[in-house]
């Protein structure tokens, strides 16, 4: 009897071990139609990747993007991947990134994922500006200089290497729309036709954004300002500010008295007309050298932050736009 009963129970293990089973292969199966593999999942590291693409496959209905990091995240200086990222990053098919070392971390996702198809957005950019802006220096020189000493020397004096805010300057926010563009259209040419498209509408918009925003402010002769950090360095380069100084070189490392105390020399010998900081950083630095040198604090966006949608760069950079016609024509006055 005992025995019948010990085969019972064995029985009925088996029986409950093979519906976990078959549970666990439904559940399975459920989860991964999650995921349709039948659309390309396009995945961008941060904000200003998000709009560029979003605005490039706009209405393309087997795309799906999503952002990497949340639209609060800023610039991705020193950014540590977390788990939800990896397992973001484990579904996608494509992965947007702004490149130039914005993504500290890129080596790792490649290396973790071998067949994840990586677009470089500043893919040759950078080495092009900078070879551009050192023939036109060279060219106004009256010297002949050895050309690898001259270019070598320009890149240890102005640390371009190290600048990857390109997004920030809308030139070469533009060749970044058009390389992540070339990119889909060799990764998924079926939708070739619509990612070119919408580039090139994408593309006129801004052009007529910075022709607007060069009308403005190309009449106005004091354009020196000092800045929170580098982030707009190649967007003074095309609207002719003058940076004077930087406040903090990276985000979040606080500049000491003493460097606090050379900003504000520096802003009264060179007749500074405004200070800029960023909605996504403390001001309190800038605040401090306003205090002593009456120079008028304004907050200029790197457009880094903020909804994820496909107008949001066009409408952030003419919020700047005013803030920099208010400060220039109160210094003007």
């Amino acid at each position: 009897m005992k025995k019948i009963r010990k085969q019972n129970v064995k029985f009925k293990n088996k029986i409950a071990l093979f519906i976990l089973i078959f549970a666990t292969l439904i559940l399975t199966g459920c989860s991964k139609e999650v995921i349709d593999t039948s659309k390309l999942n396009v995945v961008t590291s941060f904000y200003p990747m998000y709009i560029a693409t979003a605005n490039i496959i706009d209405g393309v209905e087997d795309v799906e993007i999503k952002n990497l990091t949340t639209a609060t995240t800023g610039c991705l200086h020193d950014y540590q991947l977390t788990t939800a990222n990896m397992v973001t990053l484990s579904t996608a098919d494509v992965f947007v990134v702004n490149g130039g070392g914005m993504e500290s971390f890129l080596e790792k996702v490649a290396e973790q994922y071998e067949n994840l198809k990586i677009i470089d957005a500043t893919n040759n950019i950078l080495e092009e500006h900078y070879k551009h802006s050192e023939s036109e220096e060279n060219a106004e020189s009256v010297q002949i200089q050895d050309h690898t000493e001259n270019v070598e020397n320009e890149h240890d004096e102005h640390n371009h290497g190290e600048n990857a805010h390109v997004w920030v300057s809308i030139s070469l926010y533009i060749k970044e729309v058009e390389n992540i563009r070339d990119s889909l259209i060799k990764i998924d040419s079926k939708n070739a036709e619509a990612y070119e498209k919408n580039a090139n509408e994408y593309i006129q918009e801004l052009n007529d954004l910075k022709d607007k925003m060069h009308e403005t402010l190309d009449e106005f002769e004091n354009k020196k300002i000092v800045t929170f950090h580098e982030a707009f360095e190649y967007f003074a380069e095309e609207f002719e500010l003058e940076i004077v100084s930087v406040i903090e070189r990276e985000p979040g490392t606080y500049p000491s008295a003493g460097e606090v105390a050379k900003i504000i020399d520096k802003v009264r010998e060179e007749d500074v007309c405004a200070i800029f900081v960023e909605p996504q950083y403390s001001r309190s630095a800038a605040d401090t050298i306003a205090r002593e040198t009456k120079v008028p604090v304004y907050t200029l966006d790197p457009v880094v932050t903020g909804e994820l949608t496909k107008e949001a760069y066009i409408e952030i950079m003419e919020k700047n736009l005013e803030t920099l016609k208010e400060a220039f024509e109160k210094n003007k006055n």
